[in-house]
C-alpha cells in the first residue's frame, strides 16, 4: 500500500517536538577534511554528503528523528506517495508539484529519469566515479509518466529498493545542470543553497527561501569550517566557536575530554555504519596466494585495536553491521566460530606464522610492504596498530598516506598492495553493502573479491520478502565473506557527535549516518548574550 499525506503529517505532527523553535542564525560545524568536490552522487564519504544533503531532496527519506533506519521509517520527499504493481517489479511513485530547483526552474519526472540514467551509467552525461551504479544492476530502466510521475522497471522483485531510493546517497539531481558543474557547484531542491566551498578553508550553505515545505528552513545557513587537527577542534568545539563537531568523528578518550570540560554539551556516541577493514589487493603476488592472505586475517588482534582506538566501546562484527543498532549484523554466537574472532589470539598469530614460514618468510627474511592509509586519524591511528601486528607475521609494512581527494580514485583503480580502510554503508540494507562491496566487478570491490557461488546467495536473498529467512540468508552470505577473507573486517568503530547545548533537534543516527544530515528543521535556542 502506498504512504499517503494525510497519514504522514499526522505521524509527523504526534512526533515533533513540544517547544517552540527559533528562526534565524547559522549553524557553525566542524568538518575533518577537504572533500574531492561536492557531487554526492560521485563520492563515497561522508566528507561529502554530511554537508550537502541538505542542498537536495530524496524521493523518498529515512525519517530524521528516528534513530534506526529501517523500511518501516521510510517517508515522502519529493514523491508524495509509491505503490508496487502485483509482481513487484514496478514502483510508481507520484511527484510533489510546485518544487523548484534553487536556480527558479520547476522540478518534475524528468530530473528523475535524467539522475538514474546517470547513476546506471546510460545518460550521455556521465558520472566521473560512479559508485553506486551496482545497487542498480536489477533496475532496467526509469520511464516518466507525464511531468509529475515516474516509474522504477525492475528485472526481478527486489524488497529493499525503496531503502536504495531513500538513502543520503540518493538525491535527485537536475536534468539541466551537467554532472560537471554538480561537482562544483550543486543546485538542489533541498532546505539549503550551495554558497562556496574553498579547500581547507570550508563549505558555506544559505538558507532556501523558496523551499517546499512552508517553514522550513529555520536557520539562516550552515558554516562548515576544516579543521583537520583533532586536539584544535576538540579546543574551538570546548571554547564555544562551533555548534556541532562534525558528526560521527570524535574519538571516545576526546568525548570524554569534551564532557569533563564543557559538561553543558551533549555527546552521543554510536556506531556509524563504519567498518574499519584490511583490503588486499589480491591481483599483486604474493598476495594473490589465498594462504598468505588466512595469514593476514590471522594476525588482526581486533580485540588490541578496539581496547585502544575506543577503550574497550568499538564492536566486532562482519561484512554487516552487529546488533543490537544493526539490523542485519552476524549475533555473537555465530561470530564466535569464525576464524580469528574465536578470542585465542596467540594461537592465531602462531598459525599465521605458520603459514608465513611455509611460503618462505620468516625472521631472516621478512615481506617489505606499503600499506595505503587515508591521511584522516580514522585511518592513520588504527594503521599504526595494524602496521605493529603484522611485524608479527614477518611482514613491514610502511604507511602511505594518501589525501581525500585522490584516496578512492586509488582504490578504485587498485592502486595500492594493502591499504587500511573504512567501508562506509550508505544504508543498513544487505543489498546495498554487497551490490557495492563484495559481488564480482562492483564499484567498490576495491580488493578484486569475486566468488559466483556468493554472488548467487546475494541475487536470492535480495529476492526474499521473509524477513526471518532473508536474514538467515544473509547470516550465511556475511559468514562465507569472513571466511574466504575477502576484506578482513577489524572492527566496527563508535564515535561522539557534539552539540552545543543550544542546538535543537538533531537527532544522532544510530545506523545510518550518510542519512542523518537533512538538517532543515535544526535551529538554535543561543543565550541571551550570544555565544560564549
Amino acid at each position: 500500500m502506498p504512504w499517503r499525506g494525510l497519514f504522514v503529517l499526522l505521524a509527523l505532527v504526534l512526533s515533533a517536538p513540544a517547544f517552540a523553535q527559533h528562526d534565524g542564525g547559522i549553524l557553525r560545524i566542524l568538518h575533518r577534511d577537504s572533500p574531492g568536490d561536492m557531487s554526492i552522487h560521485e563520492e563515497t564519504s561522508n566528507s561529502v554528503v554530511t554537508p550537502m544533503m541538505g542542498v537536495f531532496n530524496n524521493l523518498v527519506l529515512h525519517d530524521q528523528h528516528v534513530a534506526q533506519n529501517r523500511p518501516d521509517t521510510i517517508r515522502p520527499e519529493l514523491a508524495t506517495e509509491w505503490a508496487w504493481n502485483e509482481a513487484r517489479t514496478d514502483l510508481t511513485l507520484k511527484l510533489r508539484q510546485g518544487v523548484k530547483w534553487h536556480d527558479g526552474k520547476l522540478f518534475t519526472a524528468a530530473d528523475v529519469v535524467c539522475t538514474w540514467d546517470r547513476i546506471r551509467g546510460v545518460s550521455s552525461d556521465k558520472l566521473r566515479i560512479n559508485p553506486r551504479e551496482g545497487w542498480y544492476k536489477n533496475l532496467s530502466g526509469t520511464e516518466a509518466k507525464g511531468d509529475f510521475e515516474v516509474v522504477f522497471h525492475l528485472n526481478r522483485p527486489q524488497p529493499s529498493f525503496l531503502s536504495f531510493l531513500a538513502a543520503g546517497y540518493s538525491p535527485v539531481y537536475p536534468c539541466h545542470v551537467t554532472a560537471a558543474q554538480m561537482r562544483v557547484h550543486p543546485i538542489g531542491t533541498g532546505p539549503y543553497r550551495f554558497v562556496e566551498y574553498h579547500r581547507n578553508e570550508g563549505i558555506k550553505l544559505a538558507r532556501n527561501r523558496d523551499y517546499w515545505k512552508p517553514g522550513l528552513p529555520h536557520l539562516d545557513g550552515i558554516e562548515y569550517t576544516i579543521v583537520p587537527n583533532r586536539s584544535t577542534a576538540e579546543l574551538s568545539f570546548i571554547a564555544g566557536k562551533f555548534d556541532m563537531t562534525f558528526p560521527y568523528e570524535m574519538p571516545i578518550p576526546i568525548v570524554k575530554d569534551i564532557q569533563s570540560q564543557a559538561p553543558a554539551a551533549r555527546c552521543e556516541i554510536s556506531p556509524n555504519n563504519l567498518s574499519v577493514n584490511l583490503l588486499i589487493n589480491r591481483a599483486n603476488p604474493p598476495f594473490d596466494r589465498p594462504e598468505i592472505r588466512k595469514a593476514l586475517a590471522l594476525a588482526l588482534d581486533r580485540k588490541s585495536f578496539i581496547d585502544i582506538i575506543s577503550e574497550g566501546k568499538n564492536d566486532r562484527g562482519g561484512a554487516m553491521l552487529p546488533p543490537p543498532e544493526g539490523v542485519w549484523g552476524l549475533p555473537p554466537e555465530i561470530l564466535r566460530t569464525l576464524p580469528g574472532y574465536g578470542g585465542n589470539t596467540a594461537a592465531d598469530t602462531e598459525q599465521a606464522r605458520h603459514i608465513m614460514e611455509g611460503l618462505g618468510y620468516g625472521p631472516d627474511k621478512r615481506l617489505a610492504v606499503k600499506l595505503a592509509a587515508r591521511n584522516v586519524p580514522q585511518h592513520r591511528d588504527p594503521s599504526v596498530i595494524l602496521i605493529d601486528q603484522l611485524k608479527q607475521i614477518y611482514i613491514d609494512a610502511e604507511m602511505e598516506l594518501i589525501e581525500t581527494a585522490i584516496w578512492p580514485a586509488r582504490l578504485t583503480k587498485r592502486d595500492y598492495t594493502l591499504a587500511l580502510n573504512l567501508t562506509g554503508s550508505g544504508g543498513d540494507d544487505p543489498d546495498i553493502q554487497f551490490y557495492e562491496n563484495y559481488v564480482c566487478g562492483a564499484s567498490r570491490n576495491f580488493s578484486g573479491y569475486c566468488n559466483p557461488e556468493i554472488d548467487a546467495l546475494v541475487d536470492r536473498q535480495s529476492q526474499e520478502t521473509d524477513f526471518p529467512k532473508r536474514r538467515q540468508m544473509v547470516w550465511d552470505i556475511d559468514k562465507r565473506l569472513q571466511e574466504d577473507y575477502a576484506r578482513p573486517i577489524i572492527y566496527h568503530p563508535r564515535s561522539g557527535t557534539c552539540q552545543q547545548p543550544w542546538v535543537k533537534n538533531f537527532t544522532v543516527m544510530a545506523n545510518g549516518m550518510y542519512s542523518g544530515s537533512r538538517m532543515e528543521d535544526v535551529w538554535l535556542d543561543l543565550p541571551a548574550a550570544g555565544r560564549p
